[in-house]
């Protein structure tokens, strides 16, 4: 008998241990006086991270509707205070711009290059400030990118050519547009020769073997500019306007690869959520093509200065970024100082996120939020530069993305320009579009889960 009641106990002593250690959490979490932003208990050393696996920033968005727009969660042993509603933007950034805080990065990114760093400087020191400052006034000026639009506009018109050439034939649009961008961040004709539309290479390849050889190009274009000091000189892209600038090699290699990375995914990904929503919405398709009919009509070569005042044009990319936001949660920025954010005390060195992804799908912000419906666009004056902070697919404040005037030229431009000059159908005659998977794959850049297969055929 007695063996009998050990046995039991030892059976039962996981699930005994489990009740005191949730017991014990919950004591704990719920001291008085701590009024932290509330959330789910988590498991030492562990936190809550074995509810990430759906992706982060849908677990996120299902905490802030069990425990409101402010809410926290422990990854491991760091606290996240979670913004996902306007207003717990807008006292995140209230806290960012009165406390001293440093923006998390991983320890690849650590490398001595913060001082060099965009992405991963951890401070906005005075160096950063200048160096975003440059880029602000000079790579990505409005004067500055009136001048590439016909380097642009040559690289769209040979990405129209290369689909013209693989009618009938099924496509990764994800690589074409990938391929298309890079072509059009050509810094130097170097890059002509690397043919990224072949694409038989991967991304990584490609960019080593590029890199490779810029130590070569600066040091010619260095020895170029020198000659021809005193005299007009003609800057024909971002490597004229860094060395005019002052910026050592190291700079311009680590502007260039942020400038790649950042510039070239997520503009792909955009375009390929976007032609994915109009395949999948006939209403939205038809709209968009009378629009490009009326007010371009039967050319296909289209100019950046076309596409510029086309509202339904400007109104499917937003309802895109709505929807598929490049970076679903904005980078994490912890507070140096514990600080009261929406009434709740909020701890030194706790990680600050906004969730722009669950703003975007919040229905008390949006009517039928997981609906494509461009028109909720058309007559109104929610914008993308960080003044609405329903709608921050390019972030807010001063780590905004300094290159987003760029990317909506280009992905106005290269979507315009597939919509116009092909009709587009899905492998397999598949016609039941509701079959059409939508899945996204989270990641730095957010991404469709599978690549986006079509098969273009030429309107012409």
């Amino acid at each position: 008998m007695f063996s009998d009641h050990l046995f039991i106990l030892l059976l039962l002593a996981p699930v005994l241990a489990l009740i005191i250690t949730v017991r014990t959490l919950t004591k704990v979490v719920s001291q008085p006086g701590q009024n932290h932003p509330p959330g789910p208990y988590s498991w030492p050393v562990l936190g809550n991270l074995a509810h990430m696996l759906k992706g982060p920033h849908v677990y996120f968005t299902e905490l802030a509707r069990s425990y409101g727009p402010l809410c926290s969660v422990k990854l491991g042993t760091h606290l996240f205070v979670i913004g996902s509603s306007p207003m717990a933007a807008t006292e995140i950034m209230k806290a960012h711009d009165r406390l001293p805080t440093y923006r998390w990065v991983p320890k690849a990114g650590q490398d001595g290059l913060q001082d060099y760093s965009l992405i991963w400087a951890t401070e906005c020191t005075d160096h950063w400030k200048l160096l975003r400052s440059l880029c602000r006034t000079e790579l990505f000026s409005a004067k500055g990118l009136d001048s590439q639009s016909i380097l642009r506009e040559k690289n769209v018109d040979k990405m129209v050519e290369f689909l013209n050439n693989k009618q009938g034939k099924v496509v990764n649009i994800r690589e074409v547009a990938f391929a298309t961008t890079v072509n059009i961040l050509d810094f130097y004709p170097i890059f002509e020769g690397l043919d990224p539309q072949g694409l038989k290479k991967k991304t990584s390849e490609v960019m080593n073997e590029a890199f490779s050889v810029w130590g070569h190009v600066i040091k010619e274009r260095r020895v170029k500019r020198e000659y021809q000091k005193g005299s007009d000189l003609d800057e024909r892209d971002f490597l004229d306007t860094m060395l005019r600038c002052g910026f050592s090699d190291l700079q311009i290699n680590q502007l260039a690869v942020e400038l790649f990375s950042g510039g070239t995914h997520s503009t792909a990904s955009t375009i390929e959520w976007a032609l994915a929503e109009l395949i999948k919405n006939k209403e939205a398709m038809f709209m968009l093509r009378n629009e490009l009919d009326k007010e371009i009509g039967s050319t296909t070569c289209i100019k950046e200065s076309q596409v510029s005042q086309l509202p339904y044009l400007h109104a499917c990319v937003k309802e895109t970024l709505r929807l598929h936001p490049p970076a679903p949660l904005l980078h994490p920025q912890a507070i140096l100082e514990g600080s009261k954010i929406m009434n709740y005390n909020v701890p030194k060195n706790s990680q600050l996120i906004i969730n722009v992804w669950a703003m975007g799908r919040d229905p008390s912000l949006w009517e039928d939020p997981v609906s494509f419906k461009p028109e909720r666009f058309c007559d109104s004056s929610v914008d993308f530069k960080g003044q609405d902070f329903k709608f921050l697919p390019f972030g807010v404040g001063r780590r905004m993305c300094p290159g987003y005037p760029y990317a909506i030229k280009q992905i106005h431009l290269m979507l315009a320009s597939l919509v116009r000059n092909f009709d587009w159908f899905l492998p397999n005659n598949m016609e039941d579009l509701s079959k059409l998977d939508m899945t996204e794959n989270f990641g730095i850049i957010s991404q469709r889960k599978k690549p986006l297969m079509v098969i273009p055929k030429c309107k012409c």
